[in-house]
């Protein structure tokens, strides 16, 4: 199985094909996901420090331009599907937020 470093706060394994959102929020993550995993609100951005994180699908592709996110390493969450060991840090999340976390996203 993969592994999901997450900075500042230590590694799990995740089942490979699982949404990172999901792995990062199953493993105790504070990560923000307002929109359910549906690639419309960026709020699961996370910075991926080392690993690949795959290509970039079409929708989010359009909400990384519409967002006007133009850090190649800034990637949506819920858009990814684990594949490999990852290292990454969420860029938001619920504390620093004061929100509420959003509804669970789609597996």
């Amino acid at each position: 199985m993969p592994t999901i470093t997450v900075e500042g706060k230590g590694s799990f394994e995740a089942a490979e094909g699982t949404k990172l959102v999901l792995a990062l929020e199953d493993h105790g993550v504070d990560i923000l996901h307002r929109c359910g995993g549906n690639a419309r609100c960026t709020t699961c951005r996370v910075e991926v420090l080392e690993g690949d994180a795959g290509p970039i699908g079409e929708a989010e592709a359009g909400v990384i331009a519409a967002k006007g996110i133009t850090d190649s390493n800034v990637r949506i969450s819920c858009q990814i599907r684990v594949a490999g060991d990852l290292t990454v840090r969420p860029l938001n999340t619920v504390s620093a937020s004061g929100l509420d976390a959003g509804p669970r996203p789609q597996e």
